[in-house]
């Protein structure tokens, strides 16, 4: 599934404006000990995070995720979005709690 696929069928909000969306998402990590997620996620992998500070940026590049889903009501500034499109990330923001957005991934077959 393309990120792009994946906003139109969850609903929620692409926050970045630059970053393409049709990167292929394969898989999802959910997790918020930036140690433990550049240790431990995939690429092509969505992850999903309630993490709001500029270094979700930087480990999203290094691990090649597909995209970062914002979880939960979290709120990025607008430097750190800004930040994405640069990099070229996709972020989507899910009003979910992480454990019912990686229940949405699960249903559309992520």
């Amino acid at each position: 599934m393309k990120v792009q696929e994946l906003i139109e069928k969850t609903g929620w909000s692409c926050a970045t404006k630059k970053a393409a969306l049709d990167r292929t998402v394969s898989g999802a990590f959910c997790g918020d000990l930036l140690s433990w997620v550049m240790g431990n996620g995939e690429p092509e992998q969505a992850w999903i995070t309630v993490q709001v500070h500029m270094n979700v940026i930087g480990v999203a590049s290094l691990r090649e995720f597909s995209c970062i889903i914002i979880a939960d009501h979290a709120v990025l500034a607008e430097d750190i979005i800004a930040r994405a499109d640069e990099e070229d990330i996709p972020v989507i923001e899910s009003g979910l709690p992480v454990y019912e957005t990686a229940k949405k991934l699960v249903e559309l077959g992520i």
